[in-house]
């Protein structure tokens, strides 16, 4: 581990736990005092991409506390939203990065209820351990709410938006392993349709269409964001979102496009893949059904779009994490971003197909032309801090 002596944090560590455990008012703290000591020094530069960390959940790869940092009043008020928000889904989950137990949070989230913004800075302060996962370094993308032409009915050359199918199941295939797929006639549990198979037609006639798109190629990326909005011809709009997914790997097409040198490196934004798809339409067709995986969708309403913990995502304040390495509701602080929009406090409220590992993150910006230009080329590295309600890494570095 990277840490210091087990014996020697631990005994330190559940000195301030303890401290922790008495009623504290807090203070409206605009820019807290620094810390007593200095930040350690910054671990050195990893390329990117990043070696694969085998562990299988954060607690495994390892847990430093870092000391807190300060915060403005604007995204700490921002992050408070989304984290009260997350509070009555975070405090019935069970978490599998086993940093966290779901009454952990009871205390932080009752304060949070009732905490007015101008107190959000020292909430954020004070209340919370700050702590690294491994080796802290990050890889954040981007995501938004796009919206895309559709109709509520058929219409020549428009494709359909389906509906979860009836027969997607998790089932044991013959090789034992357990997952999303299908019983076929043999009464063998086998792999669900393909992205391909979807789209020649093996779920037509069916009654599972929700809605058509007008464009194929903004289906396609709509589904990679997993949620959305369709304009209808007649001027209204039907909010979509993530309901299900056929099982089968999500494949980046940006990457094969570089890969095969026909984007530069550095140049596979989603306008970039989008242009070059337009531009060589059979190509382009083929190349987006590499990408095996296929999203179903249902129809949303009220606020939205809906992460996974089943609240509201919030622009500029939610993350789509891997829940395996951070806990869903908990604050994350990035920060030393090479784009510094992403630099602040988020809180994880959303999962994503190709967010896997330690440190990975999916910056949610919203709807409208300003969060699809961010989020389409969002690519940054940064360092990441997790936030825990004060005490309790303590325990998780206590534990075996």
């Amino acid at each position: 581990m990277s840490f210091l002596g087990r014996a020697i944090l631990i005994a330190s560590l559940a000195a301030l736990s303890a401290c922790a455990t008495r009623p504290v008012e807090v203070p409206p703290v605009q820019a807290p005092p620094p810390p007593t000591t200095g930040p350690p020094t910054p671990p050195p530069e990893i390329p990117v991409p990043r070696p694969l960390i085998t562990a299988p959940n954060a607690r495994a790869a390892g847990v430093t506390i870092e000391p807190s940092r300060t915060l403005s009043a604007e995204e700490a008020g921002r992050a408070l939203q989304a984290f009260r928000s997350s509070c009555a889904a975070l405090q019935r989950r069970q978490d599998v990065s086993q940093l966290t137990q779901p009454g952990d949070w009871a205390g932080v989230c009752a304060e949070a209820a009732t905490l007015a913004p101008e107190y959000a800075v020292g909430f954020f302060f004070y209340r919370f351990d700050w702590v690294r996962v491994a080796d802290g370094r990050a890889f954040a993308t981007g995501y938004y709410e796009p919206e895309i032409e559709g109709s509520p009915v058929a219409l020549p050359g428009y494709t359909p938006i389906y509906r979860v199918p009836a027969d997607l199941i998790r089932c044991t295939k013959p090789d034992g392993t357990a997952g999303r797929g299908r019983i076929d006639q043999t009464g063998t549990c086998t792999l669900y349709f393909t992205r391909a198979e979807i789209e020649d037609g093996a779920l037509a006639g069916r009654g599972l269409e929700l809605a058509w798109a007008k464009d194929p190629v903004d289906l396609f990326f709509l589904e990679i964001q997993g949620s959305g909005r369709i304009r209808m011809p007649d001027g209204g709009v039907m909010r979509i979102g993530y309901a299900g997914q056929n099982g089968r790997d999500y494949v980046a097409i940006g990457r094969l496009l570089r890969d095969r040198g026909l984007l530069p490196p550095g140049g596979a934004s989603m306008a970039a893949i989008k242009d070059w798809i337009r531009a060589h339409p059979d190509d382009g067709k083929a190349l987006m059904r590499e990408n095996l995986s296929y999203i179903f969708f249902k129809e949303l309403t009220g606020a939205g779009p809906i992460g996974a913990l089943g609240v509201a995502v919030t622009p500029r304040a939610t993350v789509a994490t891997d829940p395996n390495f951070v806990p869903l509701g908990a604050p994350i602080f990035l920060h030393k971003a090479d784009r510094h929009e992403v630099d602040g406090l988020w809180v994880a409220q959303d999962t994503g197909g190709a967010i896997k590992g330690p440190n990975r993150f999916d910056t949610f910006w919203g709807a409208g032309p300003d969060a699809v230009a961010t989020a389409g080329g969002m690519s940054a590295t940064a360092e990441a801090l997790i936030l825990l309600p004060k005490g309790v890494a303590a325990r998780a570095l206590a534990q075996p």
